[in-house]
């Protein structure tokens, strides 16, 4: 995660070197925000809540499991982080007598990717 915040921002600290004057203080916004969002995701680590997590980013469409998800920053939907859960809820039988899993938000985190970027994925 630190070497991601690190090359994001020399690439950014490199824009604001060659971009006119009035452009930098919006590129220095920029850089300033992408590092508080950045920081915001680091928050979250293995051992918390699917609560916890819940409260800096949310779900992404696309395949997913109820162990296994990909969120999104509540900031940016581009910023991504892909999660490994430890179920807490109950397992069920579903309709075709396969073992379901209900989300709990009591559910832990096992598992969390450097965070990524990426288009968002649409259902």
């Amino acid at each position: 995660m630190k070497k991601l915040l690190a090359a994001v921002l020399v690439a950014m600290i490199g824009l604001i070197a060659v971009t006119p004057s009035g452009a930098q203080q919006t590129t220095r916004a920029h850089v300033v925000w992408v590092a508080e969002v950045l920081k915001r995701m680091q928050t979250i680590k293995p051992g918390m809540t699917r609560k916890t997590l819940l409260t800096v980013f949310t779900t992404e469409g696309g395949l997913s499991t109820g162990l296994r998800r990909t969120f999104v920053s509540r900031d940016c939907p581009y910023f991504k982080v892909d999660v490994e859960f430890q179920a807490v809820g109950p397992a069920a039988r579903g309709e075709n007598g396969r073992m379901t899993l209900a989300e709990s938000n009591d559910d832990i985190i096992l598992k969390l990717s450097t965070p990524y970027l990426q288009f968002s994925v649409v259902d």
